[in-house]
């Protein structure tokens, strides 16, 4: 897979990646879906898009095809970037992509010395949301967007700041540590991951962060459930990739 600039002759796959992403991931109405994408992406405010210095459009390709891209704002002031849209489209997701699409947006800022990255999502976008809980991002607030008439409300997140190694003991005495930095989203609450060193070399389980317990109980595809409260992890091959 490639990633790089956004060109002209990108506008239509976009457009139908944008349309395609959307009616995946939310429950808008495809007359609100249609309206947006040409509000957004038609051909002239593709090109206004493009033109602009403060915008910065990546796209992923496969073979040749468009099959993401990622849309983001440059502020003037230290106030950073901000992601608006990472769209996947919906035959193209669990390998990864998203993820690969928003590292890309992350380097590409850091080269142009941008402070910091925000993101932001519809809140009605469940896996959407989790996407930035997964990659370090906490949530800040809330803001509005205007989309084919209508106001929704979107979530707003930061990079959290590093939190490192917290020693626990397990039930037989044994000192493990917790690790702050490295999360994944379960279906209630996050689960860090734990080592047996403060090196990091050997990883011990996971810690829940909803009840505050162990659970190192894993199944052959990557699948976690906390034998407390119940919160679990998808398997490893389900890609949280979105929109």
């Amino acid at each position: 897979m490639e990633v790089r600039e956004a060109t002209l002759d990108d506008q239509s796959a976009i457009q139908e990646i944008a349309e395609r992403s959307l009616q995946a991931s939310y429950t808008l109405s495809p007359q609100t879906i249609e309206g947006t994408v040409h509000q957004w992406y038609d051909n002239d405010k593709f090109t206004e898009k493009l033109d602009r210095e403060d915008m910065l459009i990546l796209v992923a390709e496969e073979g040749g095809d468009a099959v993401g891209f990622s849309e983001v704002v440059i502020h003037d002031d230290e106030a950073g970037a901000d992601l608006l849209w990472l769209h996947v489209h919906p035959d193209h997701r669990g390998g990864g992509i998203g993820s690969d699409l928003f590292e890309a947006v992350r380097s590409r800022l850091q080269d142009r010395g941008i402070p910091q990255l925000r993101g932001r999502v519809l809140s009605m976008n469940e896996i959407g949301n989790a996407f930035y809980d997964d990659h370090g991002f906490e949530k800040v607030g809330e803001g509005e967007v205007e989309i084919d008439g209508r106001t929704y409300t979107e979530a707003l997140y930061v990079e959290a700041e590093p939190t490192g190694l917290q020693p626990i003991t397990t039930p037989e005495g044994k000192t493990v540590y917790v690790d702050h930095d490295d999360v994944d989203q379960g279906s209630i609450d996050v689960f860090h991951v734990v080592y047996n060193d403060e090196a990091r070399t050997e990883q011990y389980g996971y810690y829940c962060a909803k009840c505050e317990s162990l659970a190192n109980a894993m199944d052959a595809m990557g699948r976690i459930e906390c034998d407390t409260c119940g919160n679990s992890r998808k398997p490893t091959r389900w890609d949280a990739a979105y929109m």
